[in-house]
Formats: C-alpha cells, structure tokens, sequence
C-alpha cells in the first residue's frame, strides 16, 4: 500500500508537446514580425494621410514614416493635396488618366456644351475647372462622391453665368469676366457643402455660336475685329500727331511769352528813359537839345559810309572849281 506508483510520459507525448511548442513560438514570432510590420506605413510627398481607429476619423499626417496600431485597429487613406486636379465639361482630352476627368458619354458632353444666353440666344461652352484637395478629412467623408459634386456645382454654376449674359459678352468680350465669375460662385458653393477642395482655376476653352449660324457670326467677328483694328490704327496716329502739336503749340506760347516780356521790358526802359529825359528837358531845353541831336549824329553819321560835307550857302557839289561862273564867262 505504501509504494509509490510513478507514470512515465511516452515519448510520442514529450515530442508533441516539444512540436507543439515549437509551432507557438513561430506563431508568435510571426505575429510579432506581421504586428510590427503593419504598425509603419510611409506617406508619399505631395499628399497626406487621413488615419482612421476602428472607422472613425482620428488625425491628418503628413508625409513620411507613420506608426500605427496594428491588426487593423487603425486604418489609413493617402489623399493627394499638391497634385492639381482637372475636370473638362464639353469636350474630352485623350489619354486622361483620371475617369472623373470628362463625361465619357459623346450625349452628355453635348448636352453639357450647349447653354442659353440671357437674350434667349443659344452657344456651345466647352470649359474645364483646375482644382486641389485643401481638407482629406471634408473631402473623404463629409460628402459621398465629392468629385461629381464638384461637376454638378461647375455646370449649375456655368449655366447661370451664361445666362445672365448676352450672346456677344459670351462669344466675344465677356469670357474673362464669366471665367472669374463662375470661379467665385463655384467656390462659394464648395465651401458651403464642405466639400474640402479648393477651384484654382476656370477656364473657357472653346465658345462658338451654333453651328448653323457660324459662318455668319464668323464673319460679323471679323467685320468688328477690323474696325477694332482700323480705331487701333487711328488711335495710334492721334497719340503721334497730337502730342507732337501740343509740344508745337507749348513752343509757340512759350516763345510768344518770351517775346511779349521782352517787349514789355523794352516798353518801360524807353518810358523810363523818356522820363529821365524829361525831367533834363523841363530843367534845360537848350542843352538838352542840342545833347539829343549830338548823340543822335554819332549814333547815325557811322552808318553813313562815305559822307559829303557841304556848306548850307553853297551852289554846287563842288565849289573849288566854280563851274558856274565859269560858264558865265564863256
């Protein structure tokens, strides 16, 4: 009764415990390893990482290596932020990359082109619209298809534009104007659905009146764009002939003042000096005669040249040789 009963482990047991146990530390280490794996995650440049915990929006990143929890406990979406986005309404560009770039439908592209002005005449608009992502978390969740949104607000927004606007404003003068128009209104309307994006740009590529009517607009076209050259033309030779006459005229005047001063500084210095004169005059008339005639004389007689002197009595030029009394005596 007293003896112990020992159990002995067959060995088969011993070496599946020693597999079973091998088998749990690989697990393990690959648990470990796929765990710490999946912790890192690398945001590319030019984007952002939005990180999301069991759904549920939980911080924005930006580029570069990242931890976090694993087993799929966080979660992330890689949002591009500086790459700038285009969507074309009207027409398509070969090769897009981007399916939400153009309507891939042929009708819908024409339906899309085809707008009313406000004086009830009819033209085909073909625009596209160069946009960022500002905001991942607005973009990612607070609206379910952001970029068709975007779509329905650029071409609700176009038509209104257009609409407000005669047919000539749209074809002719009017495009930048609408073109910064639509860009305001559409990013109003962004902003206000929280639709995280940002309109860089609005740009009309294409518009035409119908095409029944072409021919003839095109040809009205050209008939204004060679008067608009013709008022050119004038308008240049008016800026080169009439400043020209203006800096004629100025001259003139000014050369007219000149000479109007200077008559009017000669005009005193005579009055001046007739007075001077004057007042010599009224005190000695004799004198002062006599001094006005010498210096009348001196001033005059050496512009003579060569000068004559005769007596006031004298009967010929020359009187040494007394012709008359010699022909008296023949």
């Amino acid at each position: 009764m007293g003896e112990n009963i020992e159990f002995q482990i067959p060995n088969s047991l011993k070496e599946f415990r020693a597999k079973v146990g091998s088998i749990l530390w690989i697990f393990v280490a690959i648990t470990v390893i796929t765990a710490a794996y999946s912790m890192l995650y690398t945001v590319q440049a030019e984007s952002q990482g939005v990180v999301l915990r069991f759904g549920k929006y939980i911080k924005t990143v930006d580029p570069g290596l990242h931890v976090k929890l694993p087993f799929g406990i966080d979660t992330y979406e890689i949002v591009q932020v500086e790459r700038q986005l285009k969507q074309e309404f009207g027409f398509a560009t070969r090769g897009a990359n981007d399916p939400s770039q153009f309507n891939p439908s042929q009708t819908e592209r024409s339906f899309e082109r085809s707008m009313v002005t406000g004086d009830l005449n009819a033209a085909t608009v073909e625009w596209s619209v160069q946009y960022r992502v500002e905001d991942p978390q607005l973009f990612l969740f607070k609206v379910r298809e952001p970029k068709g949104t975007l779509r329905d607000i650029s071409e609700s927004v176009m038509r209104t534009v257009i609409g407000d606007r005669t047919v000539d404003e749209v074809i002719t003068i009017g495009r930048q104007e609408i073109a910064s128009e639509a860009l305001i209104q559409m990013q109003t309307l962004v902003d206000k659905y929280e639709l995280g994006l940002n309109v860089d740009q609005v740009q009309l590529n294409n518009v035409n009146p119908p095409q029944p009517v072409q021919n003839s607009f095109n040809e009205v076209n050209q008939a204004q764009q060679e008067r608009e050259q013709m008022i050119n033309i004038a308008n240049g030779e008016y800026n080169k002939v009439i400043p020209r006459a203006r800096g004629e005229a100025d001259q003139k005047i000014q050369a007219a003042e000149g000479y109007a001063l200077k008559r009017v500084n000669e005009a005193e210095g005579d009055v001046a000096r007739f007075n001077a004169i004057l007042g010599e005059y009224l005190k000695a008339p004799e004198v002062t005669k006599r001094r006005l005639y010498l210096e009348t004389m001196q001033s005059v007689v050496p512009s003579l040249g060569k000068k004559i002197v005769i007596d006031s009595e004298a009967q010929q030029i020359l009187p040494l040789l007394q012709l008359n009394e010699n022909t008296q005596n023949r």
